[in-house]
C-alpha cells in the first residue's frame, strides 16, 4: 500500500474526528471523512517552534494527531488522511502545490494536497491547508465553483495547465495554491518537509501559526495575533498576551501543550510580545 494504510488503528482515527457513519469507498463517506477531519484537527507548526523534529511516519503521526490530540500541517495531515482513505478501499495520489496566497514571486512546491477516486471522479481533497482550506472535496476539474456553507471556491486551469484554487474574498477571487497532476510519491514529501521543517528561510520557521478552518468562523493565530473570519466577511482581530497563550490554544483551537511545552513556546517565541 501506498499510503501504509494496512498500519493505521481506523477505528481510533475514526473515533479522533468524530465519524459515526458508515466506511465505504464513496463519494458520501469521502464528503463526511473529509468534513470530520477538518473540524477536529487544527492546522499547527508548534512542533517546530519548540525546536522538535516533524516525523511523517505514520505510526509517528497517529500518536501525535490522534492519542495525543494535537494538529500538524499539511504533510502531516494529508497523509494521515491518505492512509485512511486506502484503508477503506479509495484509490489516492498524492500531488504537490507551489503556494500563492499573495506571493510576489514564485515559490517551490512545498504543498500537499491529494486526489482521490470516488463514484466514478476524481476530487481535489485537502485537509491540511490550514484557515483558508476546504471544508470538503471539489471535482477536480476546469471551472469547478463550490459553496461550502458561506465560504466560496473556484478551480480553475492557467494556460500552462496549471489548476489554481481560488477562495473568494470580499475584494475577489484569491488565489491559494497552484499545481498540476503529476503523481508524489510519501518519499517526496519527505524531502518537502525538510526544508519546509528546517530551512530558516521557510516561513515556518519564523512564528507560531495554529489555524482552523470549520464553521461557522475561520480562526487563525499567527504569533500573538489571534484572527477570527466570519462567513459574512468580517473580521474580528486581537492580540494575545503571554498570559492567555496556554487558554486560547485549548479554547480556540483544542491543542493542549503541558506545561514544559507551555513554558518553552513563550521563552522562545513570545519573549516581549
Amino acid at each position: 500500500m501506498t499510503w501504509n494504510g494496512e498500519e493505521l488503528d481506523l477505528e481510533a482515527y475514526v473515533a479522533r474526528i468524530g465519524h459515526t457513519g458508515e466506511l465505504k469507498p464513496d463519494l458520501e463517506t469521502l464528503r463526511a471523512l473529509h468534513r470530520a477531519h477538518v473540524a477536529a484537527i487544527p492546522f499547527e507548526n508548534l512542533e517546530m517552534m519548540l525546536g522538535r523534529p516533524v516525523p511523517l511516519e505514520l505510526t509517528a503521526l497517529q500518536d501525535k494527531l490522534v492519542r495525543r490530540r494535537r494538529g500538524g500541517y499539511c504533510y502531516e495531515q494529508n497523509l494521515l488522511f491518505a492512509a485512511a482513505l486506502e484503508r477503506i478501499g479509495f484509490t489516492v495520489t498524492g500531488l504537490g502545490a507551489r503556494v500563492r496566497a499573495g506571493a510576489s514571486a514564485t515559490r517551490a512546491v512545498t504543498h500537499m494536497l491529494l486526489k482521490v477516486e470516488a463514484d466514478g471522479e476524481e476530487w481535489h481533497c485537502d485537509v491540511g491547508f490550514g484557515g483558508d482550506g476546504l471544508l470538503e472535496p471539489i471535482p477536480l476539474r476546469e471551472g469547478t465553483e463550490a459553496r461550502q456553507e458561506e465560504w466560496r471556491f473556484r478551480l480553475d486551469r492557467e494556460a500552462d495547465g496549471v489548476l489554481v484554487l481560488r477562495t473568494w474574498r470580499p475584494d475577489g477571487w484569491f488565489a491559494l495554491y497552484a499545481y498540476t497532476e503529476e503523481p508524489r510519491l510519501p518519499v517526496d514529501y519527505v524531502v518537502m518537509n525538510h526544508y519546509t521543517s528546517t530551512h530558516p528561510k521557510s516561513s515556518f520557521m519564523r512564528r507560531p501559526v495554529v489555524q482552523k478552518a470549520a464553521s461557522p468562523a475561520r480562526r487563525s493565530l499567527v504569533g500573538d495575533h489571534l484572527t477570527v473570519t466570519h462567513p459574512d466577511g468580517s473580521v474580528t482581530e486581537r492580540s494575545v498576551p503571554v498570559d492567555e497563550l496556554a487558554a486560547v490554544l485549548v479554547q480556540e483551537f483544542g491543542v493542549e501543550l503541558d506545561a514544559e511545552e507551555t513554558a518553552t513556546l513563550i521563552r522562545v517565541h513570545y519573549a516581549g510580545a
